[in-house]
Order: structure tokens, then C-alpha cells, then sequence
């Protein structure tokens, strides 16, 4: 029976060892395998490029002269002259208030214009003949200059009542009707004059120190899918107090194939550095840690292997997608472009 039991004990003993000499081997084979496993990644090369930032706001097109017309005193409309996408003139009649009352005063002092001219042409003639008083010729010579005066005046406020275009342009908005009451500060039509178009926009103050006339800037106009290339051609010094803006404008070239309209959307793209030559990546390269900082991956080889290795980096601003890096990459470098989400420091990998 010991013998019987001896020999049950040897035989489970070598089976375990078996057991474990394979497991022992397929272990080692597993790390083995891990070891050799590369993760597949995308790398590109770092080359020196230009980099841009523009501040970037949306604004509207003008003409160069946009003007809302309002008369000079208050009356009853009698005729609009003009229609809208009229062309006029500077000067010319655009309405008419009602003024038959002034017209008809102005009618009296004519009269009494005739009279008082009749006497004083008399009275004239005696005086140069040595004949009656000063006094008589200088009272005719008077009344006729009063009556003059107030004819003159009478005609100007009847000229008032005339509503005239104070440049040559188009008529693109005539809110006044006849009959209606037209007050004086308040735009009766809006004449524009497009043969100079303009893109304008209220720029918050935080940029007016960076923002010159003579800056270069880029005018998208999505009505049309255009960009055009231009540059500054007015930034005000002046802050409003509303708002805490300042007004910028940029002079368009004239177009035949666009037709600019009043107040189509203009994005106005300033731009407020420049740097001929640096490294900057997609945004997208790049992670962070909290005690580690901005860092991309960069693949290097090593002797027969590549292995992905961090790089600490310092960035600079970022626009359109891209960020300027200051520090920590050179030209040259590989960086790891895709599947550096899931990398260690060290980790081998594999790329085409």
C-alpha cells in the first residue's frame, strides 16, 4: 500500500510540473508577443511654414456716401418726384411739403414790392432834383429794402419745404408717403452712392491697438463665395462709449461681375501677426496633462525598432486649426499625427 501510495504521489507531481512548464512557456511566448507588438500610428515631418493670425469680425457693404435724406421743416407731403432705384443728382427734386401758405404771402410781398419800389423810384428821382426831404427818400428807400428782405426770407423757408438729393446717387428707400407728416431729423429717402463700395465694422476695443490703417485684411463675402485681398483704408480712433467699439473701413475695387447691395454680409479678416518661417501643428496634435503641460509624440527609431517618445512643447496663439509652437519641436522631427491618443513614453510602433 506505501508502494501503491508512493507512486500515486510521483505521478500527480510530474503531471503538475508538466502543467507548469507549459504554462511557464506559453507566459514567456505571451510577453514575448507584447514586446513585439507595434502600434500603428500616421507621422508626418515638421517643416518651417508661414503663420498668420487674423482677428476676425463680421461686418456689412456701403456705399462710399449713404445718406438718409430728411427735410428741413415740417409739413404735409404733397408730391413725391422720384421712385425707388431711381438714379438722381445732387441737388436735384426728390418731394415737395405743402407750403400754399407760404406761396401765398410771397404773392402779397410781390405786390407790395411793386408798390413800394414804384414810390421809392419816384421819390429817388425828386431827391436827385433837389426836390423834397431826405427823410422822404431814405423812408422809400427803406420800405422797398424791407420788402426785398422779407421776400428773400419767405423764400427760403419755401425752399425748405423742397426736399432735394445732397448727392448724386440712387434712391433705394423712400419710407414717406403723400399725405403723410415729414419731421424735420427724420429720413424721408436714402440716397447711396455706389460708385465707390466699401466693407465696414465695429472692432472691439481690445483690438485697437493692433488694428492701423494700411493693415492687411481679407473681405469674404458669402453672398457671392468671394474673398478678396485688401487693405485698411480707415480705423477710427474713436471709442464709442456705447458699445466699446471703433470703427473700421475697407475700400472695395469696383466690379462688373458683382452687384454689391447695401448691407450684404461682409466678414472682415484683420490680420494682426505674421511669422515668415515657424513650426506650427494641427491643435489636434496636441495634449495636455496637468502636471506635465502642452506635449505632442514624435516617432523615432532606435535601432531596429521606431518607438513613439513625448515631447514637451511651448505654444504660441493659435488661428484656423493651427498652433504656433515656440519651443520643444524643430524641422525635421516626425510627429505622430494619428493613434497618439492611446501612446506611452516608449511605446513601440509602426508606420508606412
Amino acid at each position: 500500500m506505501k508502494r501503491l501510495l508512493a507512486i500515486s504521489i510521483l505521478l500527480i507531481l510530474s503531471i503538475a510540473c508538466s502543467r507548469t512548464d507549459k504554462q511557464g512557456k506559453q507566459d514567456k511566448n505571451q510577453g514575448t508577443d507584447d514586446k513585439t507588438t507595434a502600434t500603428i500610428v500616421s507621422v508626418q515631418p515638421l517643416a518651417n511654414q508661414q503663420f498668420e493670425h487674423y482677428i476676425e469680425v463680421q461686418g456689412h457693404l456701403d456705399g462710399n456716401e449713404n445718406i438718409g435724406v430728411s427735410p428741413r421743416t415740417v409739413g404735409v407731403v404733397t408730391r413725391v418726384i422720384v421712385s425707388e432705384g431711381e438714379s438722381v443728382k445732387k441737388g436735384q427734386l426728390l418731394a415737395e411739403l405743402d407750403a400754399e401758405v407760404l406761396k401765398r404771402n410771397l404773392a402779397d410781398l410781390q405786390s407790395q414790392l411793386t408798390f413800394v419800389t414804384d414810390l421809392y423810384e419816384k421819390q429817388k428821382a425828386l431827391w436827385e432834383q433837389k426836390i423834397g426831404s431826405e427823410v422822404q427818400y431814405l423812408t422809400a428807400k427803406n420800405n422797398k429794402e424791407s420788402v426785398e428782405n422779407k421776400i428773400a426770407s419767405l423764400k427760403d423757408q419755401i425752399s425748405m419745404s423742397n426736399i432735394t438729393s445732397p448727392i448724386d446717387g440712387t434712391v433705394e428707400d423712400i419710407p414717406i408717403k403723400v399725405g403723410q407728416l415729414a419731421q424735420v431729423g427724420v429720413p424721408a429717402f436714402r440716397v447711396i452712392n455706389f460708385s465707390k463700395v466699401k466693407a465696414v465694422a465695429d472692432v472691439g476695443e481690445a483690438y485697437s491697438s493692433k488694428i492701423k490703417t494700411g493693415d492687411q485684411v481679407k473681405i469674404y463675402l458669402p453672398d457671392f463665395n468671394v474673398e478678396l485681398q485688401e487693405k485698411v483704408t480707415f480705423a477710427s480712433k474713436f471709442i464709442s462709449p456705447t458699445n466699446r467699439t471703433f470703427n473700421v473701413e475697407v475700400e472695395l475695387p469696383p466690379s462688373t461681375e458683382m452687384v454689391y447691395r447695401a448691407n450684404m454680409i461682409a466678414i472682415i479678416r484683420i490680420k494682426d501677426y505674421s511669422n515668415p518661417s515657424t513650426i506650427a501643428i494641427s491643435q489636434n496634435f496636441i495634449q495636455s496633462s496637468k502636471d506635465e503641460g502642452f506635449y505632442v509624440f514624435l516617432a523615432k527609431q532606435e535601432n531596429t525598432k521606431k518607438v513613439a517618445h513625448k515631447a514637451y512643447i511651448k505654444t504660441g496663439i493659435t488661428y484656423n486649426g493651427l498652433t504656433e509652437i515656440l519651443g520643444g519641436l524643430k524641422q525635421g522631427d516626425l510627429i505622430v499625427s494619428a493613434g497618439y491618443k492611446d501612446l506611452y513614453d516608449g511605446q513601440i510602433i509602426d508606420y508606412k
